[in-house]
């Protein structure tokens, strides 16, 4: 892929990747919501993408080297979509967007908990986590605990207790 590219500043280059509206989206949907399919990633987003952008970010991602693909082995026709190393270490710099939006922009409590977790448990909680990125997409050798809850499960954890109790107060 030849991307005309405006100067070699790294934030310039770094926005030439992830500059428009989609592709951090995605990003996010298969890092913290394991969608690795094009229907869960069209249909899970409460962002709303349409199919024709989906399809153009994922190829445009695939020819960046952030994403691969390959068909599914539990279903002929699907594609299952997988994070590479240098998607996987974007983890750092979502913790980080997601404590300035917590900070600066009007969030909701269920959508922030995650990020007030990453941001809590720092470069620790975000190394274990890419750990476990790389063993579910790379296929590395696992380094949790057997039994051991997953980062990706405790921040749904998480999630869903404020979702439980602002249910409950609700209808109080």
């Amino acid at each position: 892929m030849s991307i005309d590219r405006r100067s070699g500043c790294p934030i310039n280059l770094s926005l030439e990747v992830f500059g428009d509206r989609w592709s951090l989206i995605i990003l996010r949907d298969m890092i913290f919501g394991d969608r690795r399919h094009f229907r869960e990633l069209l249909n899970g987003s409460l962002e709303g993408i349409a199919s024709n952008i989906l399809a153009d970010r994922l190829k445009r991602l695939m020819e960046l080297g952030l994403l691969t693909k390959a068909d599914d082995p539990s279903h002929k026709q699907k594609a299952i979509y997988s994070l590479t190393e240098m998607a996987i270490t974007l983890v750092p710099i979502m913790a980080q967007l997601g404590a300035w939006g917590r900070v600066w922009l009007p969030v909701t409590e269920e959508l922030s908990i995650r990020a007030e977790l990453l941001e809590k448990g720092g470069p620790p909680l975000w190394e274990q986590f890419m750990d476990e990125l790389r063993h579910e997409h790379l296929g590395a050798p696992s380094k949790t605990p057997p039994g051991a809850p997953t980062v990706r499960q405790q921040l749904r954890a998480a999630y869903e207790a404020v979702v439980a109790r602002k249910a409950e107060a609700a209808t109080a």
